[in-house]
């Protein structure tokens, strides 16, 4: 790959990460949960994406997140108030700038109109009546004298230079006096000519670094050269700021973290001794480059902390013995992370995967040898597996992330479908952090876009119904993500009216999707909703009425191998709960054998093992049998005969017994020949590489080197539910 196309696929990696943050910031704000720190994210945001843009020369994007940096630089300056109007806008205008990345990255196009109204509204928000005086005083961009009254021409960029006498330059000459042996950070910035050719702007870092603390500036124009003698496209100046702040040297970095390869960057921490007077700087006329470079002026203080010398060598000796004698502070730096291809790391998780396989198959080998376990070779062999186990739970945890990525959209979803029904909702959320593999946070996305347009659109009455009914005005709804017994659930639950089952029974008798004289549990008919092409919905509209939507949901969650089940209380409100596994790759399992076949049970789903004794097992039909556990009465499957490997069922008393739990809540026993022990297996995908088979949810490779199923209990169950119904249906008919 040619390096540049490789820093462009990170730059647009970025890009996805910038968005999200920009996006939750806004909502934040909107919510009245923001602070200024959240403020300065959302600035940082589309600062970074400008900068970006700029170095491959995306022009669009450049111009349109110049516009929007220049609004929100204006709001953490106190200079635009942060009203609901004001909000309105920026969200709107980050699905343009989200659209002019999409399109910088596909090469497609995007809507022109719309990308220049939004323009226009930026720029009146900037220039309006609800903006206050522009930012502080810059140097003017010129290369000639220009008329005072004269407006000047945009460059080559589209951007409109500013123009301010040198005189409005605030200069040190005339510093207080630092305390005793203060220590401050000194940082010397020089910017290189690729940083404004990338679009960035030596103006905004600085005033980045002002809000760390009181901070005086100096530029350094000794490389100025003459008028005549100017390269347009050179970097002459550089900054010398003296930052009096308990930020770390992290902190500091971060501000030039994008530039950091464009610029030569200095932080030092130094300790003051004795003020001295600075000589104030001449001014300068900065030579033109893209964009406009700026000379900044220090953030205003109530009493500004004096510079030391620039000739300082014994104090600037001291700082690094200063920082080491300190409490730790600066020390403290943020985690350092690389940024490596999903492949490589599916490619490290497969050859773990096969690691555990073939050290099974070596135990398994020692094992059939007669080796006893106090053997050396046996005790290293348990060693070897604990070493393998810790392995391949470490590999598995650097594709963990928590589903905040997920979870962080979907704000905004609320908010709009709730404007598009006229009803007042609030979303709640929990267990942003609740991590899970990646490969199954890229596939929830629209399983829980579903959900939540379903649960606005279907679940909540409108307000004046709420009203009526004797609840709040506003609806809630709560979207939560926790673990749960090896798995991760997901919860979207609401305070609406729950399901009509009247309704939703007949609508699908008139679609024709059951027959109008089955009898059907409130669990069978609130599943209804997942049948294709069923709708309750009286109209077609751009939310919902076209009988897509929840059967999308649950063959997404069943192509996860996970479930869906429904809890409705009419009046009340809904829980529709996901259940998925937290990884796709590994799975502890319980190793027993059904007619000849080997086969794994997921250990999550067992509760415990039984060994039926006489009289425990009972007949309940033709075909039916149930066991006695505790003075109830639980479904008895035969694994065999389910799966199709006998067509007799088995003595139950002659085998044993799994115990196991569905989603739902509901038990079952599943009946089996013997149990050979339990053993973490690599999970291979069946339906990827043979078909989807009924019961069973994967496959696995065994130390033996043969291939053993892995058993869908939800599935197994279900399968007994739906051939019970069948059975009584048939029975009443005859």
């Amino acid at each position: 790959m040619d390096p540049m196309d490789a820093i462009k696929v990170t730059f647009f990696q970025e890009c996805d990460e910038q968005l999200g943050e920009l996006e939750a910031g806004l909502m934040a704000l909107e919510e009245g949960t923001g602070d200024r720190e959240t403020v300065n994210a959302v600035f940082r945001a589309v600062h970074s994406v400008k900068g970006g843009a700029g170095a491959f020369g995306f022009e669009d994007l450049v111009k349109f997140s110049h516009t929007f940096e220049t609004v929100l630089d204006l709001m953490r300056s106190d200079k635009l108030a942060i009203e609901p109007d004001v909000l309105h806008v920026m969200l709107r205008a980050s699905d343009v700038l989200a659209d002019l990345v999409h399109a910088a990255r596909d090469g497609g196009t995007v809507d022109q109109d719309r990308c220049a109204a939004l323009m226009e509204e930026l720029e009146h928000l900037a220039l309006g009546d609800s903006a206050a005086p522009a930012p502080a005083p810059v140097a003017a961009v010129t290369s000639a004298p220009a008329s005072p009254d004269a407006e000047p021409e945009p460059d080559e960029w589209g951007f409109v230079p500013l123009r301010i006498s040198i005189d409005d330059v605030p200069l040190l000459d005339e510093p207080a006096a630092p305390a005793s042996d203060e220590e401050i950070w000194k940082v010397t910035f020089t910017p290189r000519p690729a940083l404004y050719a990338k679009g960035s702007d030596a103006t905004i870092l600085l005033r980045e670094l002002a809000i760390l603390g009181e901070c005086d500036v100096a530029v350094d124009d000794s490389l100025v050269p003459s008028l005549d003698a100017m390269d347009v496209n050179a970097s002459y100046l550089s900054w010398t700021c003296f930052l009096n702040s308990d930020k770390d040297e992290a902190a500091i970095r971060e501000i030039f973290e994008f530039v950091e390869g464009d610029c030569d960057l200095i932080v030092e921490r130094i300790v003051v001794s004795t003020p001295a007077p600075i000589t104030a700087p001449m001014p300068v006329i900065e030579p033109i480059a893209p964009p406009p470079v700026a000379i900044v002026a220090p953030a205003p203080t109530a009493k500004p902390t004096a510079a030391p010398p620039r000739a300082a060598p014994a104090a600037s000796k001291a700082a690094p013995a200063a920082a080491a004698s300190g409490d730790g502070e600066g020390k403290a730096a943020a985690n350092a992370t690389i940024r490596v291809d999903l492949e490589r790391v599916d490619r490290l998780i497969d050859l773990v995967g096969e690691l555990v396989i073939n050290q099974a198959m070596l135990a398994q080998r020692v094992a059939e040898t007669g080796v006893v376990r106090s053997s050396n070779v046996a005790m290293g062999l348990d060693e070897l597996e604990q070493l393998t186990r810790e392995l391949q739970d470490s590999v598995m945890a650097i594709r963990a992330q928590p589903v905040k990525s997920v979870f962080q959209r979907m704000p905004r979803l609320v908010r709009e479908i709730a404007t598009a029904t006229n009803k007042q909702v609030r979303l709640v959320m929990d267990g942003e952090g609740t991590e899970v593999d990646k490969t199954v946070i890229e596939r929830l996305s629209d399983p829980i876009t579903h959900m939540l347009r379903n649960a606005v659109d279907h679940g909540l009455e409108t307000t004046q119904e709420r009203i009526d009914a004797g609840k709040a005005a506003e609806g809630t709804i709560r979207l939560a993500a926790l673990h749960r017994s090896g798995r991760i659930v997901i919860e979207v639950s609401d305070d609406g009216r729950g399901i009509n089952r009247e309704r939703v029974k007949a609508k699908a008798i008139e679609k024709g999707l059951i027959a109008a004289d089955l009898n059907m549990t409130d669990e069978e008919i609130d599943n209804i909703i997942f049948l294709p092409g069923f709708s309750t919905a009286s109209a077609i509209s751009d939310i919902s009425g076209r009988g897509v939507g929840m059967d999308v949901v649950k063959r997404s969650i069943q192509a996860l191998g996970g479930r869906i089940s429904i809890n409705s209380n009419p009046g009340k409100g809904s829980t529709f709960t996901l259940s998925l596994p937290l990884t796709l790759a590994v799975l502890d399992g319980m190793v027993v054998s059904a007619a000849e076949q080997t086969l794994i049970a997921p250990l999550t789903t067992i509760i415990e093992t039984l060994q039926p004794k006489p009289g425990e097992v009972r007949r309940l039909g033709p075909n039916r049998t149930v066991i006695a556990v505790r003075d109830a009465f639980v479904p008895l499957v035969d694994v065999g005969v389910a799966l199709g490997f006998r067509k007799e069922s088995a003595q139950p008393d002659s085998g044993v017994v799994l115990l196991v739990e569905s989603e739902g809540g509901g038990r079952a026993a599943l009946l089996v020949d013997d149990i050979q022990g339990q053993r973490q297996v690599v999970i291979k995908s069946l339906e990827a590489n043979y078909q989807r088979v009924e019961g069973v949810a994967a496959a696995t490779i065994l130390g033996d080197g043969r291939v053993a199923l892995i058993l869908d209990v939800d599935g197994l169950i279900a399968q007994r539910v739906s051939e019970t119904r069948a059975e009584t249906q048939l029975a009443k008919a005859g």
